[in-house]
């Protein structure tokens, strides 16, 4: 079995869901592009293929790709990461629930819950998740979910996996754990206890910037069959092209999150101490408040790195605008490197709230350039202040 668990992570990127094409020996399986299947008389579907939306060979192909590198045994992938959350929220939660979320989570997600789900009544709250009894004082007796993601974006804070699904189990509520950062590759939150994973699979599985999509991951048998329904039901689903893109993308991950550990680890070294920067934020470096926990939790530290300007915001706003190779745009995890001024781009839905980033900071994705080079490139913007 090419997916088998005794098989390395890079063999399993490879291989895990992906057999040569039966009729032509074609090693790369082919992109399924169809909207329908032929039945053999009715009800004969073929290999169980009726409408794309209720599945495709190209996102079959993925989903066993990504529940063998997660560790898990079922994954469902969307449009975006946020339609794979909205399925797990969906799939989970009924009017009532809480939900307890990490107090600097992608804003997306916060608005997500605070803005839609609770409108029919979902309530959620936040706590900081790198502080387990700030957790712990923040659980209610109707939380259903907790909500993690580590490290965090954009403060690089890292969480304690283990010790919040003791939480979290303990309360009855279960325990989301959103990958998107480490990738399946540094940290394996299934392995660590957690119930579910989420990925927004744009950023570094998808690692070109060329496609949007989502996944949920899961070893859970009965959550999975209504995730499943989720996604069948709402139609939330990426396309065959984005699908093949993204299996084509994941079997390099390994190689290329090596890379942006290195080019991540080079950068935030050499921007500590710059006298234009009042704080980096990097777990790989010893001063970070959780190195030692992301040391023993993850692989690798990771390809993004924060900073903190001591002209405040216009400093960063002038950054931003004298970077050469660190091009300005939202998202991450591409090959390419960018850098991002939260508080008005990915993060503009809770300014003013709890989750608020300060408007000191400027997030960078690290791509796969040469270091020496992204290091320059910083330096010079940073002289130039």
């Amino acid at each position: 079995m090419t997916d088998a668990p005794d098989l390395g992570f890079s063999t399993r990127a490879i291989h895990a869901g992906q057999a040569f094409e039966p009729r032509t020996g074609a090693v790369i399986p082919p992109i399924f592009m169809t909207s329908t299947f032929v039945q053999d008389g009715v009800g004969g579907f073929r290999d169980g293929y009726e409408y794309s939306r209720g599945g495709n060979p190209s996102r079959d192909a993925l989903q066993q790709q990504l529940a063998s590198l997660e560790a898990g045994t079922h994954a469902y992938t969307f449009g975006s990461g946020l339609a794979a959350e909205d399925a797990i929220l969906r799939a989970v939660l009924q009017p009532g629930d809480h939900v307890l979320m990490g107090n600097d989570v992608y804003g997306g997600t916060h608005r997500l819950v605070s803005q839609i789900h609770a409108r029919w009544g979902i309530e959620i709250t936040t706590a900081d998740a790198s502080d387990l009894d700030a957790v712990r004082a923040a659980m209610q007796p109707n939380t259903r979910i907790l909500w993690v993601e580590t490290p965090s974006n954009p403060l690089m804070k890292v969480a304690d996996i283990p010790g919040l699904v003791e939480l979290g189990h303990a309360a009855g509520a279960m325990v989301v754990a959103d990958n998107t950062f480490a990738t399946p590759y540094l940290q394996q939150p299934l392995v660590l206890g957690a119930d579910v994973v989420i990925h927004s699979t744009t950023k570094y599985i998808g690692g070109h910037s060329d496609l949007v999509g989502g996944a949920v991951v899961t070893s859970d048998a009965d959550l999975a069959e209504r995730i499943a329904f989720q996604q069948f039901a709402v139609g939330a689903v990426n396309s065959p092209f984005d699908a093949w893109l993204t299996s084509r993308s994941l079997k390099t991950l390994s190689v290329r999150v090596e890379r942006h550990c290195r080019n991540a680890q080079a950068v935030a070294e050499s921007l500590v101490g710059h006298p234009a920067l009042t704080a980096v934020h990097y777990p790989g470096l010893p001063d970070h408040p959780q190195h030692e926990l992301a040391s023993r939790q993850m692989r690798g530290f990771g390809g993004m790195v924060s900073m903190q300007l001591a002209g405040g915001r216009e400093a960063a706003l002038t950054l931003v605008q004298r970077t050469r190779l660190f091009q300005l745009a939202e998202s991450l995890g591409g090959i390419e490197s960018l850098v991002c001024y939260p508080t008005e781009m990915t993060h503009a839905s809770v300014q003013g709230t709890e989750l608020a980033v300060p408007d000191d900071l400027l997030r960078l994705s690290v791509g796969l350039e040469d270091a020496d080079d992204l290091v320059e490139d910083l330096r010079q913007a940073l002289d130039s202040l």
